[in-house]
């Protein structure tokens, strides 16, 4: 703890002065160590893309899209609601937007079906829920989050899973619902880069509590039954109540290795590092040390933020109680 006395102390006979201007990554004031009484970031993958493959429809259409996440999100988070009504609501919006790898639009594995993840968890008490190889569940974030409130497991995979969420009233589809004419021709093609996409919500609520969720399709082409960091409880979604929750987008065989969610945590928890210098060290030391490539986003106990991603760009939005709201795409871009 001497790094953060050291740190207060130099702020304080600084006479609470602004170190320099806040980017995406401080939006803080880290002489400020009073918490935002709430904040939700939100991510919509790390991927390939670039400002000429979206062009200005797609870039448009996917700002809108967070920026109508974000704002589902701090409506429920503004109103006193709990975190964890924001986080599935916001994800539940995203699987159901084809623009995404999650729910409708998905990738497809070798077979030529979706086969859908998700995972979800509560800091204050690290309850987790997550189901894998879903192919007939319209929100996975809602059946990871009944795993989590109505089961004495964790985790759920394939049929036994789709049982599990017929029996809590839960949406059934049929599989061809989650395939679009997108999703079809990426298979088609063997995308020479996989599609990200995967979503992502934390939010800080009210009360005090961080909450984590993701859901993905994984990647296009995938074998029929991988599975990815998404599910993997500590490697794509984390939360911990006084550190940070976390959640992954990316090459999932290598956040599993790294268990790159819960590794933030721990580098905050046990090194004293600040959310943004662990997300640093896991994206753009650990990942990308391995030859990998994702994102990261965060928010720590006060609500501060880190949105790090080692690729062209990753879609990205943050919001905060102090009227912050931030929707990004590329690297440096603007607030």
């Amino acid at each position: 703890m001497m790094k953060l006395y050291v740190y207060t102390m130099a702020a304080l006979l600084l006479n609470g002065c602004n170190p320099g201007s806040a980017g995406e990554n401080q939006v803080a004031r880290t002489s400020d160590p009073l918490p935002y009484e709430y904040a939700i970031v939100i991510h919509g993958g790390a991927g390939g893309a670039t400002r000429e493959g979206l062009g200005e429809e797609g870039i448009a259409a996917y700002e809108a899209s967070m920026d109508s996440a974000l704002q589902i999100g701090l409506e429920i988070l503004r109103s006193g609601g709990p975190g964890i009504d924001a986080v599935e609501k916001v994800i539940r919006y995203l699987e159901d937007n084809p623009l995404y790898n999650a729910g409708r639009g998905a990738a497809l594995t070798s077979e030529g079906i979706a086969e859908l993840d998700a995972s979800i968890m509560r800091g204050s008490d690290l309850e987790a829920g997550a189901v894998t190889g879903l192919t007939e569940v319209r929100h996975p974030i809602s059946a990871a989050r009944r795993v989590m409130d109505s089961s004495v497991h964790v985790m759920f995979s394939g049929p036994g899973a789709t049982i599990f969420a017929r029996s809590q009233g839960l949406e059934v589809v049929p599989p061809s619902f989650f395939i679009t004419e997108s999703s079809q021709r990426s298979l088609e093609r063997s995308l020479r880069a996989n599609k990200f996409g995967t979503v992502g919500c934390v939010v800080l609520d009210t009360h005090g509590d961080l909450y984590a969720g993701t859901s993905t399709g994984g990647i296009t082409n995938k074998k029929h039954g991988r599975v990815g960091d998404v599910p993997v409880i500590g490697a794509g979604t984390y939360a911990k109540n006084d550190v940070a929750g976390v959640s992954c987008t990316g090459q999932g065989e290598y956040f599993i290795r790294i268990t790159a969610a819960r590794e933030v945590t721990a580098l905050m928890e046990y090194k004293d590092y600040s959310v943004e210098e662990a997300a640093r060290e896991v994206i753009h030391q650990q990942i990308e040390g391995m030859g990998a490539r994702g994102g990261i986003i965060c928010l720590d106990r006060y609500g501060r933020v880190a949105m790090e991603f080692n690729t062209s760009a990753m879609f990205r939005a943050y919001g905060n109680s102090d009227g912050t709201h931030l929707v990004k795409i590329f690297p440096g871009e603007g607030s």
